[in-house]
């Protein structure tokens, strides 16, 4: 049996390794060196583009954790990283050069991978992963997006700073629809006009990230906050931090200006700054964010970005085995998932690779719970979101502890729980 794996990324290499690990055959396609994108720079498997930090390698953090679980599981990309570190205080950050060679190198002498360095533009009957990235062709997105049903395919290029629900002061925001229209929903940051002046000039002067080309067109409603703010100091206030309809209980009162946040998930355990896209540095947007009252101990679960990112709307067409509905032969990984970042790349192309070889096997794939981080991102790619976008693991997004703790041991005792859980299932791989 044969699997086609198209795209040498993070999540196509890892799910590579962990078919070729169970005795599977891979076709292994990349079309870099034959046609580029507009940010790679090499033609090796695994090349970090942006940072060459995997970010925390503590498991209090989520992606530390989420490292952590695979280690345990034997990630290729893992090992690699572990081997090619540099230092870089607390987090995990590898000489990227080394880091994607090693992988290149390793796969590409594999006896049970045959490398094809070619464009892929149409499916198959192949058992398939398609790991194609955020930049997949034009050519092959086109095709997805028909095979996909046209609507399941999105083009995003704008997305707004996500924080933890438990991090608002409740005490200052306040749950409320605008004009009362339905049930509250939406979180309520007010302003007065003093405090309003402060985050304007802040966000004018702001440090913004020098998009690449490819990256300057952007459609009007995707407008980056800190460019809204540039057309004059009003037009905020008659854009996302409107306070029409949004007066505040406490007071009776109509707000100078008002920053809303939306849930981002089915628990509400994370939301959304409503018209927040941003193109600034993070440290800048966590400056600005935390002058917003109710936010000034806001925890960012994701930062705001603005780059072209392809990625299919995951809880249409996919299970919690990154398998298509529609096609059982076919299965997703990494970011055109909407999974988002290095190591959540990782994690998907982990969890396809080890499941697909043993459905070839004629084992039972394995379900991760989400009291995992594996779990949980596998959960998020899967459970229906009227407002899905990519998200970066957290701990908004694994499941709760079922007992109340502070919040330096609650975190502990996730990771704990989690990794007691992934060593049970690796115990039954091994077996």
């Amino acid at each position: 049996m044969r699997v086609k794996v198209i795209g040498a990324g993070l999540a196509g290499s890892e799910a590579t390794y962990q078919l070729v690990k169970q005795g599977i055959k891979v076709d292994l396609y990349e079309m870099r060196g034959v046609k580029n994108t507009e940010a790679h720079e090499t033609t090796n498997f695994s090349e970090l583009v942006c940072s060459n930090s995997l970010r925390s390698n503590d498991i209090t953090n989520a992606v530390g954790l989420l490292k952590e679980e695979l280690r345990e599981l034997d990630s290729l990309i893992m090992k690699s990283a572990d081997k090619n570190q540099i230092e870089a205080g607390t987090a995990l950050a590898v000489d990227r050069n080394q880091f994607s060679l090693d992988i290149t190198n390793y796969l590409k002498n594999h006896p049970l991978v045959t490398f094809h360095n070619e464009e892929v533009v149409t499916l198959d009957d192949s058992y398939t992963i398609i790991a194609t990235g955020p930049l997949t062709s034009e050519e092959f997105s086109l095709y997805l997006k028909k095979y996909l049903n046209q609507d399941d395919l999105y083009f995003f290029d704008a997305v707004a700073p996500i924080v933890l629900e438990s991090s608002i002061d409740k005490s200052k925001a306040y749950l409320k629809n605008r004009y009362d229209k339905g049930e509250a929903s939406y979180y309520n940051c007010p302003l007065t006009e003093e405090e309003y002046d402060v985050f304007y000039q802040t966000l004018i002067e702001a440090e913004k990230v020098k998009p690449k080309d490819f990256e300057r067109k952007v459609f009007e409603a995707c407008v980056p906050i800190e460019d809204l703010a540039a057309r004059g100091k009003e037009t905020l206030l008659f854009g996302p931090l409107k306070p029409v309809g949004l007066e505040d209980p406490k007071t009776g009162q109509m707000p100078y200006a008002v920053v809303q946040l939306r849930p981002d998930d089915a628990s509400k355990s994370l939301y959304n700054l409503v018209g927040f896209q941003t193109s600034l540095k993070f440290g800048e947007q966590k400056k600005i964010i935390n002058l917003i009252p109710g936010l000034e101990k806001a925890e960012i679960m994701r930062y705001g970005v603005m780059h072209r990112n392809t990625y299919i709307n995951s809880p249409k067409v996919l299970n919690s085995f990154y398998q298509l509905k529609s096609n059982p032969k076919v299965f997703f990984a990494g970011q055109i998932t909407g999974v988002e970042g290095y190591v959540e790349s990782t994690a998907s192309g982990l969890l396809v690779g080890l499941n697909l070889g043993r459905l070839l096997n004629g084992k039972e794939m394995i379900k991760f719970s989400r009291k995992t981080a594996l779990g949980a991102l596998a959960s998020y790619i899967a459970i229906p979101n009227s407002n899905f976008q990519p998200m970066n693991i957290n701990f908004g997004i694994i499941d709760d502890l079922e007992r109340r703790a502070k919040k330096a041991e609650k975190r502990e005792l996730i990771a704990e729980r989690s990794l007691s859980e992934i060593r049970k299932i690796k115990e039954k791989i091994n077996d």
